[in-house]
């Protein structure tokens, strides 16, 4: 069984996208890029930066995944959440326990499933206005039983490290930590070396 496969639309926001793919992957996971864009693979990041994906959705078996992951990035998140197999495939996932992860913008398909719970999830300041689903929390994660969301950008490595632990364990995300350098950032950050 594969880990997880993370959805693509033009206008995903590339750090979200890459950042977590790169961190499950450096943890060993078999993780899929998955383009929902019509007949191709090649998908347009918001910020003009090109990715080829894994597979297209209509190459997937979804029985085949622990979990899904949806990154922001304008009008990629809008995107995904106007698909309906995505949305599809994100409620059958929920209701199976399976991992379900965004992060930002990405939110707003959980909104629009209905699985999104007030005072257990986070999103990008703001963009909370854009849903059904009030109450989101002031969080750079939060994790509601199989239901994992981020704010945005910057925490895409928190986030990386919260789904390894939560499909393998601390150990497998502390060794991450140490790989990319996450552990001296941390101590820089409080001796003031980074600003």
């Amino acid at each position: 069984m594969k880990d997880l496969l993370i959805f693509l639309a033009d206008g995903f926001e590339e750090i979200e996208a890459l950042t977590v793919c790169d961190y499950l992957r450096r943890a060993d996971f078999e993780i899929d890029l998955v383009s929902i864009m019509t007949d191709r693979k090649r998908v347009k990041g918001a910020h003009g930066i090109d990715v080829v994906a894994d597979k297209h959705i209509d190459e997937i078996n979804l029985k085949e995944y622990r979990g899904i992951y949806i990154p922001g990035g304008l009008p990629g998140a809008t995107n995904l959440a106007d698909d309906s197999r995505v949305k599809e495939m994100v409620k059958m996932y929920e209701n199976s326990d399976r991992l379900v992860s965004a992060i930002c913008a990405g939110p707003i398909v959980f909104d629009k499933t209905g699985i999104l719970k007030e005072g257990k999830y986070t999103c990008y300041p703001g963009f909370e206005k854009n849903l059904e689903t009030k109450g989101n929390l002031d969080e750079a994660v939060v994790h509601d039983n199989n239901i994992i969301t981020a704010m945005g950008p910057s925490f895409a490595q928190v986030l990386a490290f919260e789904l390894i632990e939560y499909l393998n364990d601390e150990k497998a995300a502390e060794a991450v930590k140490k790989d990319v350098l996450f552990d001296k950032l941390v101590d820089f950050i409080k001796e003031g070396k980074v600003k």
